[in-house]
């Protein structure tokens, strides 16, 4: 990331709108931000971080309390920062909750955070990536950068009092930080893969025995060898379970049978005595079968004829039907010809009728045109009534007001009477004692932490030290096993070469051809594997007891800081170190309560000048009302006299009874009523005139031709009674009578047939039955139905025991293989997951660190990245300690369940020794950490994991190094910087200022600061 521009509007001790362009600075400068204390130096780096983040780089204080006090209520506290990553610019505006002035009437409201994210193209066009929401923006940044708030403070702008953080964080801590920066999340994703599918495994091998349990106690089972024993008890009973079965199958089966036979034979005899009883029954019905067969012979005849009787009584209907419409027809025309004279001489009225439709005409033509002038009548008469009640109501609120405005004159004269002469100071000195209190309150607590402290670390030193000696007294029994085991093994050698030795023959180890005393030994000789094993013994005894010395000296020097900062403490309390903390916290209680007692007595008076100020505004509001209500009573006046002459004129001009509106409008309709009714009469005596003839003539013509009708209908009636009596004879019927007697309908003669047709064929039916049933059952005879069905009963039950002891034993052995099979199954699964978890659980395990070093996965990636880091991070330490120091990457593995591998020591040349970093000085550490950053920034970019660290801001630090120590940070910072890196230092330093000429200049002044650039 590369700054280009910071503006910065009402934002910490800046007033006004305060804007840097870092291009002006150079490609790759680097620049001293310099001011006096209190400037407002750190405050560029919290722009930045808080436009980035919407945080500040010690996160002391928030966004919402970076607003300017001095800053014009006007102007809005407001951060922007544009910035470049690779070929990509990006701007970013970021606004703090904060009160604003309303943008219409009086008051403030509360400005709601936002953020705005720009992404600038090359041609200057600009592309909204994030609108207002202010969590959006911050993780748009995160995923630009690759760094959280955290990881920016700690490896591009590094703040006060967090410099050493990079290079004093355990290995948890700097695993979070490298891990972002080198992008090894892919490892920590495999650690937590094999972990997952680990427990898995383990999950499933646990269901898989607790489902194996599962399928024993369902069967009733504890083990294997039960269920075996099982087996073999139950297989004997089943097959002899199922031979009986068998057996009882094929008995009942045998008198099921026979049974059925006997049953077959029984029915045959009993259709037997039924077909004989049937045939007694269908020679009674002979006698009754021949009568409905005549019946159905004469029932033909009558049908024959029946057309003919259907076409006389048509004719008849048609004669009679003819006769009543002439008579009819005749009765009609006599009402026609009287209701015609009776029309005409009503017709007559229709000429005086006509004469007074004319005058009512007349009469409504005149009312009508009195309407429009009655609606401006009743206008004018609503718009008097009107204008006169406005008239009084303006004249009392005229009263009102004045009541009003003479009751607020009184109401600010008792309020500004109410008012002191003078404010108290009390408030002041009351808050001013208030905040010294409780500033000693929080010492008097540290003071109280820190000596617990102290007492705690005694103890704990105590009893380091008696740990200290105990392993002490282990190494030198260790030591001295070993010595004199060694001891041992050394004679047992010598006395194996004496064992070798030949008269007059050279020594191997001393060349003496003379043997006068040669080694003899008198005890075992202890083997390799002892002597290792004590030499290991001794080794890690000497380890432990150093680990042991190595955390007493730590412990001292920590106790003898809090030593150091409780007597500072105490000299800062004074007397006060003395009293309790209920005594300092009841002090604070009455403090806070007088406090409150005069904050509200100031809010008191300010509401009080608060009424006031209301009340003169009210009162001059009333006096403009006043006036203008005044002006609206003399123009009201005016009007009602306009308007009560013209409604005298109008009064004039209408008749008095026609001066309401619904009384004309009643003569109106009444008129028209008339009208329309007479109308309605005349047309009425014309139609009735009119219809009357119509129906005359209609009348005459139907008569004429119901006559024809009634002579032709006649001459038809004779012609068809003739047919008819001439077909009764021949067919030797006596009349109509007789005939209709005869006749059947369709359904009676088909039902007549069909009974007589079947009645024959049952005859012949019944007759070849019963033949064919004698011949059969000539030589048999009936059966004992009851002594069968005892023998079917019998083996019945039989069958039935024999079924329940073979289903209770086959279902016993269906549990007892489906056991045995289930048990396989599961026996297999549980075989294959441990399997797997063999190879599964061993790689979670590694990877994890939950092996002898505690080193997972990432973590050793993330320890040779970090050697990297350290590698090209002790080529600036070196040049910088003069050769004195370099940075180590501690092997060793961490007590407890700590994770480790990523911690760091400092090698002394001078001392041949290798210790913590935390031993260093402040100078060195500032070096260390300096160095540490740096070389962080060149291994990020030599790995290219997508992050490009080519900016770095520091706060302070330079102060802690000597001369040389000074020149050789610049130096290398100058380096650095011609390697392509803009780098800003904050410093007090008066040798920053000579060596570097491109400054940024802070001027603090009564109004504000203000930002200078100064280049060389």
């Amino acid at each position: 990331m590369k700054p280009l521009t910071l503006s910065m509007s009402a934002f910490g001790p800046f007033a006004s709108i305060q804007t840097i362009d870092f291009t002006e600075l150079g490609d790759n400068p680097l620049f001293l931000i310099n001011g006096p204390t209190g400037a407002g130096k750190t405050t560029l780096l919290d722009g930045i971080c808080f436009a980035l983040y919407g945080k500040t780089t010690g996160n002391e204080r928030e966004g919402s309390q970076m607003r300017c006090d001095m800053a014009d209520d006007n102007l809005l506290t407001e951060v922007t920062f544009s910035f470049q990553l690779g070929c990509t610019s990006y701007r970013i505006r970021r606004v703090p909750e904060q009160e604003r002035l309303k943008k219409s009437g009086d008051g403030s409201t509360v400005q709601k955070s936002e953020a705005q994210l720009y992404k600038i193209a090359p041609d200057g066009s600009e592309t909204l990536i994030v609108a207002s929401k202010v969590s959006d923006a911050t993780a748009e940044i995160e995923a630009l950068t690759g760094l959280d708030v955290e990881q920016f403070r700690q490896v591009m702008v590094l703040p006060q009092g967090k410099f050493r953080e990079l290079l004093m964080a355990d290995s948890k801590a700097r695993e979070q930080i490298f891990s972002q920066l080198f992008q090894t999340h892919i490892y920590k994703r495999i650690e937590d893969t094999l972990k997952v599918k680990a427990a898995d495994i383990r999950n499933l091998v646990k269901e898989q025995r607790a489902r194996r349990d599962g399928i024993l106690q369902t069967a009733a089972l504890t083990s294997d060898d039960e269920l075996a024993a099982e087996f073999s008890r139950i297989e004997p009973e089943f097959a002899a379970a199922t031979a009986a079965k068998e057996q009882s199958v094929a008995a009942h089966l045998a008198a099921l049978k026979q049974r059925d036979s006997a049953q077959q034979l029984f029915a045959e005899f009993t259709r037997l005595e039924e077909l004989q009883a049937e045939a007694s029954r269908l020679n009674e019905q002979q006698g009754k079968i021949a009568t409905q067969t005549a019946r159905l012979d004469i029932a033909k005849q009558a049908l024959r004829i029946k057309p003919l009787l259907d076409n006389a009584l048509s004719r008849e209907q048609e004669a009679s039907l003819a006769a009543t419409q002439r008579d009819s027809a005749q009765s009609t025309l006599d009402a026609a010809k009287l209701a015609l004279a009776h029309a005409e001489t009503a017709a007559q009225e229709i000429i005086p009728l006509e004469h007074k439709l004319r005058d009512l005409e007349q009469q409504h033509s005149h009312l009508s045109a009195l309407v429009p002038q009655l609606a401006e009548f009743a206008s004018l008469e609503q718009a008097l009534a009107q204008a006169k009640e406005i008239l009084q109501h303006t004249k009392l609120q005229g009263q009102e007001s004045k009541n009003a405005l003479a009751a607020l004159v009184e109401q600010r004269s008792h309020c500004e009477a109410q008012q002191p002469q003078q404010q108290s100071e009390q408030q002041l000195a009351t808050a001013q004692a208030l905040q010294q209190h409780c500033h000693m309150l929080e010492q008097f607590k540290q003071w109280q932490q820190i000596c617990a402290k102290v007492a705690h670390t005694q103890g704990v030193l105590e009893q380091v030290g008696s740990q200290g000696k105990a392993l002490n007294t282990q190494y030198q029994e260790a030591s001295t096993a070993y010595k004199s085991l060694q001891l041992k093994w050394f004679q047992g050698q010598a006395a194996i070469l004496a064992r070798e030795l030949k008269p007059h023959e050279p020594c191997p180890v001393c060349g003496s051809s003379a043997h006068p005393q040669p080694a003899v030994s008198h005890e075992d000789l202890p083997t390799e594997l002892q002597l290792q094993t004590a030499q290991d013994a001794e080794a890690l005894a000497l380890d432990n007891l150093n680990k042991a010395r190595t955390e007493y000296r730590g412990l001292q020097k920590q106790l003898d800081a809090q030593q150091q900062q409780a007597n500072e403490l105490a000299t800062a309390l004074g007397d006060k170190v003395e009293l309790s903390l209920e005594f300092h916290r009841q002090t604070l209680d009455e403090l806070t309560l007088q406090s409150k007692q005069a904050e509200a007595a100031a809010q008191a008076l300010q509401q009080l000048q608060q009424q006031i100020k209301t009340l003169q505004q009210q009162e001059s509001t009333l006096t403009q009302q006043l006036e203008l209500e005044r002006e609206r009573y003399r123009e009201q006046e005016g009007k009602v006299e306009r308007l009560s002459g013209q409604f005298a004129e109008k009064a004039l001009r209408i008749p008095e009874e026609y001066r309401k509106l619904e009384v004309l409008n009643q003569a109106i309709a009444n008129n028209q009523q008339q009208l329309e009714q007479i109308k309605r009469q005349i047309d009425a005596l014309r139609a009735a005139q009119q219809q009357a003839a119509q129906q005359s003539v209609a009348a005459q013509t139907a008569l004429s031709a119901a006559i024809e009708r009634c002579n032709a209908t006649a001459d038809l009636q004779a012609q068809a009674q003739q047919a008819l009596l001439t077909a009764l004879d021949n067919a030797a019927f006596t009349d109509r009578d007789a005939l209709r007697e005869a006749l059947l309908t369709d359904e009676q003669m088909q039902v007549l047939a069909e009974g007589i047709e079947t009645y024959h064929r049952q005859c012949a039916l019944n007759q070849s039955q019963l033949t064919q049933l004698k011949t059969k059952l000539s030589e048999s005879t009936s059966p004992d139905l009851d002594a069968l069905e005892a023998l079917l009963t019998e083996r019945l039950e039989q069958l039935k025991t024999a079924e329940e002891v073979w289903s209770q034993l086959n279902t016993r052995l269906t549990l007892l293989n489906n056991t045995q099979t289930q048990l396989a199954i599961v026996d297999q699964k549980a075989k294959s997951l441990e399997d797997e978890y063999a190879v599964i659980g061993t790689l979670a395990d590694v990877a994890n660190g939950n092996t002898g070093n505690k080193i997972s996965l990432q973590r050793f990636v993330l320890s040779v990245l970090l050697d990297d880091v350290l590698l090209a991070a002790t080529q600036r330490l070196h040049l910088m300690s003069k050769g004195r120091y370099r940075l180590l990457r501690k092997e060793d593995r961490a007590k407890g369940n700590k994770a480790s591998g990523l911690e760091l020591e400092v090698e002394d040349a001078y001392t041949s020794k290798v210790r913590p970093v935390a031993t260093l000085s402040g100078g060195e550490s500032f070096m260390a950490a300096l160095s540490m950053a740096l070389g962080l920034s060149d291994v990020v970019q030599a790995y290219a994991g997508g992050i490009k660290l080519d900016t770095l801001f520091i706060d302070e630090g330079f102060g802690s190094l000597d001369q040389d120590s000074l020149e050789l940070a610049i130096r290398t910072l100058m380096d650095l910087q011609s390697a392509g890196r803009m780098i800003g230092v904050i410093s007090h330093v008066s040798e920053m200022k000579e060596q570097i000429g491109t400054r940024i200049d802070i001027l603090k002044t009564s109004h504000g600061s203000e930002i200078k650039v100064i280049l060389p």
